[in-house]
Formats: C-alpha cells, structure tokens, sequence
C-alpha cells in the first residue's frame, strides 16, 4: 500500500486532498431549538382518549344483553383515536411555537486527533 498524501492525481493532475488530515471547514450559521417529540403527544392524547371513553362509558348504565366491557371496547375504537388525532394536533402547535423561538448561532467543525491506536504508527 502506498502513501497517497500531496500526490497529484495522475488522471486530472489535480492535487489529490489529504484524507487523514480535512480542511477545517468556515464558519456556518445554524438554528437550534428545543422541538417537541411528537411520539410522546401521541401517546398521551390516546392515553387520554381511553380514560376519557371510559369515563363517558360509565356516566350512562349499560343494557344487560351487552355489557359495560362491551361497551367500553366499542366506545374506545372511537376514543383512542380521536386521543391521538388529539395530541398530534397539539404537539404540531408546540412545534410550530417552537420554530418562532428559534435562536440561529454561528459553529465552526473543529478535527481533534486523538491517541494513536495500538500498532498504528505515528507520523
């Protein structure tokens, strides 16, 4: 194996970049901001919408025929998901809110070379 380091390119004699060593590279703005995590509204308004479908369920007395489980298991194919849409909803506004409270700050990547490894050899 060869050392291919300020080696020109034989086909385009183009000097060929330092793999081990990049370039630092300029200084870029970038925006950060604290987004909500929309899995954690999603669980919560179907969370929210089964205790909901139960408390709706248990206001009104069930026939005997059917029963309250029954009941309850029909009501919540209709709860749950209407929980979900529920909380997706609210955490898209959350979002939303926290686009507008966005802070743009500037960064620049920095290489740090660490130890060599064992048997790797130094320059």
């Amino acid at each position: 194996m060869s050392d291919n380091r300020g080696v020109s390119d034989s086909t385009t004699g183009n000097p060929r970049p330092d793999l081990d060593r990049p370039e630092p590279l300029k200084p870029t703005q970038v925006s950060i901001r604290r987004a909500p995590k929309l899995g954690v509204f999603l669980i919560l308004g179907a969370m929210l919408g089964l205790i909901v479908t139960l408390f709706l369920t248990g206001l009104y007395p069930a026939e005997a025929g059917v029963g309250f489980a029954t009941l309850f298991g029909y009501f919540a194919l209709y709860g749950v998901p209407a929980g979900v849409v529920l909380g997706a909803i609210v955490g898209l506004i959350f979002d939303r809110i926290s686009r507008r409270n966005a802070g743009t700050v500037t960064v620049q990547h920095e290489v740090v070379e660490g130890p060599p490894l064992e048997g790797e050899l130094e320059d």
